[in-house]
Protein backbone atom coordinates (compact mmCIF):
# COMPACT_ATOMS: atom_id res chain seq x y z
CA UNK A 1 0.00 0.00 0.00
CA UNK A 2 1.32 3.31 -0.82
CA UNK A 3 -0.13 7.02 -1.30
CA UNK A 4 0.82 9.70 -3.14
CA UNK A 5 0.25 13.58 -1.04
CA UNK A 6 0.68 17.42 -1.37
CA UNK A 7 2.78 18.80 0.70
CA UNK A 8 4.78 22.26 0.82
CA UNK A 9 3.91 22.68 -3.08
CA UNK A 10 5.24 19.25 -4.01
CA UNK A 11 4.04 16.02 -4.22
CA UNK A 12 5.58 12.79 -2.63
CA UNK A 13 4.87 8.98 -2.62
CA UNK A 14 5.14 7.05 0.33
CA UNK A 15 4.19 3.77 2.42
CA UNK A 16 4.10 3.23 5.83
CA UNK A 17 7.94 3.22 7.95
CA UNK A 18 9.11 5.33 4.97
CA UNK A 19 11.70 8.76 5.74
CA UNK A 20 11.23 11.13 3.56
CA UNK A 21 12.98 14.95 2.97
CA UNK A 22 9.82 17.56 2.97
CA UNK A 23 10.19 21.38 2.90
CA UNK A 24 11.16 22.83 6.33
CA UNK A 25 7.90 22.38 8.81
CA UNK A 26 7.91 24.69 11.50
CA UNK A 27 7.61 22.03 14.53
CA UNK A 28 9.81 20.89 16.83
CA UNK A 29 11.59 17.38 16.67
CA UNK A 30 9.54 14.38 18.03
CA UNK A 31 6.22 16.14 17.10
CA UNK A 32 3.15 14.12 15.40
CA UNK A 33 2.30 15.35 12.10
CA UNK A 34 -0.45 14.82 10.28
CA UNK A 35 -0.96 14.97 6.36
CA UNK A 36 -4.55 15.69 4.99
CA UNK A 37 -3.93 16.13 1.52
CA UNK A 38 -4.04 12.56 0.44
CA UNK A 39 -4.07 12.81 -4.25
CA UNK A 40 -4.08 8.69 -4.26
CA UNK A 41 -4.11 5.86 -2.12
CA UNK A 42 -3.25 2.89 -4.04
CA UNK A 43 -3.97 -0.60 -2.11
CA UNK A 44 -2.99 -3.58 -4.62
CA UNK A 45 -6.24 -3.64 -6.77
CA UNK A 46 -8.05 -0.96 -4.94
CA UNK A 47 -7.20 2.50 -5.95
CA UNK A 48 -8.65 5.52 -4.53
CA UNK A 49 -8.16 9.03 -6.39
CA UNK A 50 -8.85 12.11 -4.94
CA UNK A 51 -11.00 15.45 -6.69
CA UNK A 52 -8.80 16.89 -5.57
CA UNK A 53 -8.12 15.48 -2.49
CA UNK A 54 -9.46 11.97 -0.87
CA UNK A 55 -11.57 12.19 1.76
CA UNK A 56 -11.46 10.81 5.32
CA UNK A 57 -7.69 10.09 4.71
CA UNK A 58 -4.58 11.48 6.59
CA UNK A 59 -0.94 10.63 6.97
CA UNK A 60 0.13 10.27 10.45
CA UNK A 61 3.98 10.98 10.95
CA UNK A 62 6.52 11.89 13.25
CA UNK A 63 9.57 14.24 12.90
CA UNK A 64 12.76 12.82 12.95
CA UNK A 65 15.33 15.86 12.24
CA UNK A 66 15.74 19.03 10.52
CA UNK A 67 18.69 19.59 8.09
CA UNK A 68 20.16 21.68 5.45
CA UNK A 69 20.81 19.93 1.68
CA UNK A 70 23.94 20.31 -0.12
CA UNK A 71 25.15 23.60 -1.52
CA UNK A 72 23.56 24.31 -5.15
CA UNK A 73 26.14 26.16 -6.89
CA UNK A 74 24.03 29.57 -8.89
CA UNK A 75 26.48 30.81 -11.59
CA UNK A 76 25.97 33.55 -14.41
CA UNK A 77 28.35 34.39 -16.83
CA UNK A 78 27.83 36.42 -19.79
CA UNK A 79 31.31 36.19 -22.23
CA UNK A 80 33.06 39.26 -23.46
CA UNK A 81 31.43 41.37 -21.34
CA UNK A 82 32.91 41.22 -18.30
CA UNK A 83 30.45 40.02 -16.13
CA UNK A 84 30.39 36.64 -14.09
CA UNK A 85 28.09 36.52 -10.95
CA UNK A 86 28.04 33.12 -8.11
CA UNK A 87 26.03 32.46 -5.64
CA UNK A 88 25.19 29.18 -3.14
CA UNK A 89 21.91 28.05 -1.37
CA UNK A 90 21.69 25.19 0.96
CA UNK A 91 17.82 24.45 1.00
CA UNK A 92 16.47 23.28 4.32
CA UNK A 93 14.38 20.52 5.02
CA UNK A 94 12.70 18.67 7.80
CA UNK A 95 12.91 14.53 7.57
CA UNK A 96 9.62 12.53 8.56
CA UNK A 97 8.85 9.01 9.12
CA UNK A 98 5.62 7.52 7.84
CA UNK A 99 3.80 6.00 11.06
CA UNK A 100 0.71 5.05 9.68
CA UNK A 101 -1.48 5.64 6.89
CA UNK A 102 -5.19 6.40 7.68
CA UNK A 103 -8.28 5.30 5.42
CA UNK A 104 -12.06 5.00 5.48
Amino acid sequence: MYVIFAHGGKQYQAQKGQIIKLEKVNSETGVKLHIDNILMIVDKNNIQIGKPHVMNSSIVSQIIRHGRKKKVQIIKFKRRKHYKKQQGHRQYFTEIKIIDIITT
